[in-house]
């Protein structure tokens, strides 16, 4: 399992893979094909549980799927996201929330959406040794503020986003995740901070990418524009799901291969 040292050394000498997982099943799979960072986040909101967005996801939520999937990996870095209002109002109970998802469900680092007032928390976590990663430009709890746009296309709130990378890097966070943001600001920040950059939407100079699981494997009904389908999942299970139906149906499943018979229960009636 990669250190984020490691990880670390790996900024500018090879790409960083990461990857969304909300179960052991799909842990298990993305871990065997060798990606380095799984990430358990909030995006099960409206990936997995049906909501319209993030913010509905709990704490609970959060550190039953983080157990799971720190279960059904061996070898990446498994990466807790913490989800709306479990840090930030008060330092202590953050503090407390985060170190639960490594104490008590496996994970082996947190994930906050970062802005100013997450710079003194992510010293404070990496002091504890509970090791960070920030995120900033399109930040999904914060839809109800920026919705879900490209942000930073401005001049002022791009010195702003590289400002916080600048801090957050000093605060200690060992790497930083910049979503849909613009490339050639993604580039700057890259080029500015030390740690490794990992880009959603944010172009290709970044030291990594992460996508959705279920957008990457082709689950999704809609995916952002930013995000590729690689597979089609969906198309498959919905081909699986129509042959069980039909076999079914038509009496061809079960068969007597799918079941054993007792030669002295033949009588009880």
């Amino acid at each position: 399992m990669p250190t984020v040292r490691d990880l670390q050394a790996m900024a500018g000498e090879e790409p960083i893979t990461m990857l969304t997982a909300y179960d052991a099943v799909t842990a298990s799979i993305v871990d065997d094909t060798g990606v380095d960072i799984i990430l358990v986040g909030d995006s099960m909101g409206n990936a997995v549980l049906g909501h319209d967005d993030t913010l509905p996801v709990t704490l609970d939520e959060m550190a039953s799927r983080v157990g799971a999937v720190a279960r059904g990996a061996d070898d990446a870095l498994v990466v807790a996201d913490m989800p709306f209002l479990s840090f930030g109002a008060d330092e202590s109970e953050s503090i407390q929330n985060c170190g639960r998802m490594l104490k008590e469900e496996g994970a082996n680092a947190v994930k906050l959406e970062s802005g100013p007032h997450t710079v003194e928390l992510t010293e404070r976590l990496t002091e504890l040794g509970i090791p960070t990663m920030a995120h900033l430009g399109l930040t999904p709890q914060s839809v109800n503020q920026t919705g879900y746009t490209r942000q930073a296309t401005g001049r002022e709130e791009a010195e702003e986003i590289l400002d916080l990378a600048r801090e957050h890097e000093a605060a200690g966070a060992f790497a930083l995740v910049l979503e849909h943001i613009p490339a050639n600001l993604a580039a700057q920040v890259t080029e500015t901070v030390d740690i490794p950059t990992i880009g959603i939407g944010a172009g290709g100079d970044c030291d990594g990418q992460v996508l959705v699981f279920t957008d990457v494997v082709g689950l999704s009904e809609r995916s952002p524009p930013f995000a590729e389908q690689f597979g089609d999942v969906r198309g498959e299970v919905a081909n699986a799901v129509d042959e069980y139906i039909d076999a079914v149906e038509s009496g061809e499943f079960p068969g007597e291969s799918h079941s054993h018979t007792e030669d002295e229960l033949d009588d009880l009636y």
